[in-house]
């Protein structure tokens, strides 16, 4: 096993992205191997469970009331249609289901059936994600003994990017609700969404903020914005160079998570379905392990089940179905 490093300097780290580009997918292929069954991709489903309405301003987001994308706001998906879009997804091969409710942060009053969603999903086998905005300490203690697996809550960039993207609450905030997480003892799930007109510097400053945790992420999805008119950005980058972040640059970004990140499921997550099978076959060689599969993420489109069927069968993947490393680690300590 590689040596787990949280003592990572942004020099470091720069200087990871500044290899050539095929010595750089050839120590992240390394570390990948060394750590993962490399033929073996997680397949995950998102579901949004509450869609729209959002008090936030992030700028990437049609889900914000700040955003005029055409996104309806809708109430809690009742518990039992919840349950069966999961048996759905569970036949379909996926082993985690991940939950996304637009907002701020829940209610108290919504946390009852958060708690009966958590429960009935993991009772079919299933691992389960949520991600629902900010945590007090005690609503992430009401998930743990619900059972949640995951609490998805990304640090979106780096942290002097950060505020040109969303302004309604800071970085602190983000990295709160994640020590949050961790303390009430649920594994964490944060990554980051590259292609907002960033510098590399901040895609540097992005996996620092990740890679120098106490503990680093279960799982970091790596996204490729999407986008959408009547979002900030959406509108901003629109029809310049800026609209579609370079591929190799893409998977420079998979590869040094990979790198500074060895134990960690890292997803290609939004964006994906607009990448060519070349550029999924780079990330799945440079330490990508982890999809979202199906036609819809939360609002935007994905690849599909048999787009990823048939890509699986081209590059001889298959479906993960054993426990991801960093969690059976976790089980393995002795406790202290």
């Amino acid at each position: 096993m590689t040596q787990i490093r949280t003592d990572w300097t942004r020099e470091e780290i720069a200087d990871l992205f500044d290899l050539p580009f095929t010595e750089l997918l050839f120590q992240a292929a390394s570390v990948h191997r060394e750590n993962h069954p490399p033929e073996q991709v997680q397949l995950c489903t998102l579901l949004s469970i509450k869609t729209g309405g959002c008090p936030e301003d992030c700028g990437y987001c049609s889900q914000s009331v700040k955003a005029d994308s055409g996104v309806e706001a809708t109430k809690l998906m009742d518990v039992r249609a919840v349950l069966q879009t999961a048996a759905q997804a569970k036949d379909a091969g996926s082993q985690r289901f991940c939950m996304g409710a637009a907002w701020r942060n829940p209610k108290d009053r919504d946390m009852p059936a958060i708690v009966e969603i958590v429960k009935g999903v993991r009772a079919m086998g299933l691992e389960t994600c949520m991600t629902l905005g900010m945590l007090t300490p005690k609503q992430a203690d009401m998930l743990k003994e619900a059972g949640l697996d995951y609490y998805n809550h990304n640090v979106d960039t780096g942290p002097e990017y950060y505020e040109r993207v969303i302004s309604t609450r800071n970085y602190q905030d983000r990295l709160d609700t994640l020590q949050n997480v961790r303390d009430a003892g649920i594994n964490v799930c944060s990554g980051g969404i590259v292609g907002m007109g960033e510098t590399r510097e901040d895609r540097v400053g992005f996996v620092h903020t990740l890679a120098t945790l106490e503990r680093h992420p279960e799982s970091v999805p790596v996204n490729a914005l999407v986008p959408v008119k009547g979002t900030v950005l959406g509108d901003m980058l629109a029809d310049t160079p800026l609209a579609k972040i370079d591929d190799i640059e893409f998977v420079r970004t998979v590869a040094v998570a990979r790198i500074c990140m060895p134990m960690s499921m890292v997803r290609l997550s939004a964006g994906r379905e607009s990448m060519s099978e070349a550029t999924q076959a780079l990330c799945f060689l440079a330490g990508a392990n982890s999809i979202f599969t199906g036609d819809k993420l939360l609002t935007a489109p994905n690849a599909g089940d048999d787009s990823d069927g048939a890509l699986f069968a081209k590059l001889g993947l298959t479906p993960l179905m054993q426990e991801e490393p960093a969690r059976a680690c976790k089980v393995a300590e002795p406790a202290e």
